[in-house]
């Protein structure tokens, strides 16, 4: 995190965000209820047919306008638009 954001939305919020951790878990679900079958630990390998999380671990939402989006779009947006 130590590089400037700029908000893509607003185009001048560079200063308030909310910064997200995200921590998948992999579950699997009885398909007429929901309720939880089994949840998978991250030692445990998964079924053939669930694919594990491939997504960021990290997204950005700017306090100011609410958009929430991967981190390297506001790093980016900061980059292009230098102060």
């Amino acid at each position: 995190m130590s590089n400037p954001y700029l908000c893509p939305n607003c185009k001048t919020n560079r200063t308030r965000f909310n910064i997200m951790e995200q921590v998948p878990v992999s579950v699997k679900l009885d398909p007429g209820t929901g309720n939880l079958v089994h949840q998978y630990s991250e030692e445990e390998s998964l079924d053939p047919f669930h694919l594990p999380y491939n997504g960021s671990s990290r997204l950005v939402q700017c306090a100011a306008c609410g958009v929430t989006g991967e981190e390297e779009m506001f790093i980016k947006r900061a980059q292009s638009k230098p102060l």
